[in-house]
């Protein structure tokens, strides 16, 4: 939380330190204002989370997707189980218990990941440059070792080698260059620092998947408009794959993604509303970002050596690669 006694953030421009002008403060936490740098720049604090980039952005779909369904794949709130929470730490390799360290989440969606990485007692700085930021707090704003920023990834209002850990899920490949994002990540990585990223798979399946061929209609729909086209196509989809998996098993899945639509029905939990809510929700995420950049394995390995990063680890993951590395020192 903002808090009037402790400013953290720095000028995602010229790394100055920023001082706290103060509208409106509750129980000792800002709730309007805006942060001021030394050469006059203002950043607005707006429902207590300083806003560090225009509100209409590429991202604009991803506030409109996680406001709507903000606890849909919350681990505390839905009915899939600890998904997220066997994701994270499942690909990541960090240890549960990261009380003294100083993590930096970026692109945090709703927070599903952000829950548990506020159970670890570190420090947390999370960000999204959507309006998803919103949903995130209103999630995980209990927790007293988060802080909130609306913010661009390629310029994090952060200080830089600050941080013991950073970690981005199911964002690089939305970005208009992953490579400029990652990079701009390990910058804040401390000496001996560790980084978790994961990216869409980049292969051959790409060009059957029925997400590519919609897509360079779909991602210029406005979230309102796409949202009742994804119910529409969810619709007559999910019951003629689903009747589908009953004659052929499993297998009748891999039909949902060739027709555009994700399906996750035997692979997490949840009765058959939940499920269709998710096919909605992933559906609705396949269609609407401005970017979709998958990436081979080749690309990933050549981001972390141009950020010279050791360690590289890349193996398969719930998105399509979970890669992870650390600065030297």
């Amino acid at each position: 939380m903002l808090r009037s006694e402790e400013i953290q953030y720095r000028d995602p421009k010229t790394q100055a330190r920023l001082s706290l002008r103060v509208d409106i403060e509750e129980n000792g936490q800002v709730v309007e204002g805006a942060l001021v740098s030394p050469d006059g720049h203002t950043y607005a604090v707006v429902r207590g989370i300083p806003r560090f980039c225009p509100v209409e952005n590429y991202a604009e779909s991803f506030g409109f997707q996680w406001q709507k369904y903000d606890t849909v794949q919350l681990d505390s709130k839905s009915q899939w189980g600890s998904v997220s929470e066997k994701r994270f730490f499942g690909e990541s390799g960090w240890p549960r218990d990261m009380k003294g360290q100083r993590i930096l989440e970026a692109g945090s969606g709703m927070g599903r990941f952000t829950e548990h990485l506020a159970g670890t007692g570190a420090e947390i700085c999370t960000f999204d440059y959507s309006a998803a930021v919103d949903a995130n707090r209103k999630n995980n704003g209990r927790f007293g070792n988060i802080s909130f920023a609306q913010a661009d990834i390629y310029n994090p209002p952060y200080e830089h080698g600050s941080f013991d850990r950073v970690v981005c899920i199911g964002v690089l490949q939305h970005c208009p260059s992953p490579k400029r994002a990652f990079l701009s990540l390990t910058r804040f990585l401390r000496p001996g620092g560790h980084i978790f990223v994961d990216s869409y798979k980049l292969y051959w399946g790409c060009f059957v998947l029925g997400k590519y061929w919609m897509r360079p209609v779909t991602r210029n729909f406005s979230p309102q408009t796409l949202h009742k086209f994804v119910r529409f196509h969810v619709g007559w989809v999910y019951p003629l794959t689903g009747a589908l998996q009953k004659v052929i098993g499993r297998r009748g899945r891999s039909f949902s993604w060739l027709l555009g639509m994700s399906d996750y029905r035997g692979v997490h939990g949840g009765d058959d509303a939940t499920q269709r809510q998710l096919s909605m929700l992933d559906t609705f995420d396949m269609l609407a970002p401005k970017y979709d950049r998958p990436a081979t394995t080749g690309m990933i390995r050549r981001w972390f050596d141009a950020a010279g990063l050791i360690d590289c680890r890349i193996a398969p993951g719930s998105n399509g690669w979970a890669a992870t590395g650390r600065r030297p020192g």
